[in-house]
């Protein structure tokens, strides 16, 4: 296994959760939130995206999905266009509407350009830093692995809420 295939894996992984979560439910329970301080599964599932495809577009010298293919425009959420969730209040939190084929369509379109560009990256590409703003400066493996790793602990704070709300494990 080259490094490209087990960043497409580990992308894969997300993907998954992300569609076992989402399939299925309507607009009010992914809104819904555990209380008045907790995250919705439409809000987590967003962020997560947002992140993916700001982090992803950023080193990969690339536009954001968000913008560049009119996702912003769909979701039509009162927040700046650069707004990844990241610091949201509880009410920037009960902001953040979808019903599951927006959801689902603005991750497949990053996971999509994520895919393509880790296909390409070699171990070597990963040892360069991307990040200069922090001590030591940020490589490109850290960032994506930083990716993923948010991806997964979000999607499985959604699969939670999902089981609470649902009652299915």
């Amino acid at each position: 296994m080259d490094i490209a295939d087990l960043l497409g894996d580990a992308f894969d992984r997300v993907h998954g959760i992300v569609h076992g979560v989402v399939e299925g439910l309507e607009p009010d329970l992914l809104a819904a939130r555990p209380d008045e301080d907790g995250n919705s599964i439409a809000w987590l599932i967003w962020h997560l995206t947002r992140i993916q495809d700001d982090h992803v577009a950023s080193v990969a010298g690339q536009d954001q999905v968000w913008t560049a293919s009119g996702w912003f425009e769909r979701f039509r959420l009162p927040l700046d266009a650069s707004d990844t969730g990241y610091g949201h209040s509880p009410d920037e939190v009960a902001a953040v509407r979808a019903g599951a084929d927006t959801l689902l369509g603005y991750f497949d379109e990053v996971h999509a350009a994520t895919a393509r560009f880790v296909e390409g990256l070699s171990a070597r590409d990963l040892d360069g830093i991307v990040d200069e703003n922090w001590d030591p400066p940020v490589t490109l493996g850290i960032r994506l692995v930083s990716v993923i790793a948010d991806d997964l602990q979000h999607a499985g704070q959604a699969a939670y809420a999902r089981g609470l709300l649902t009652g299915a494990t």
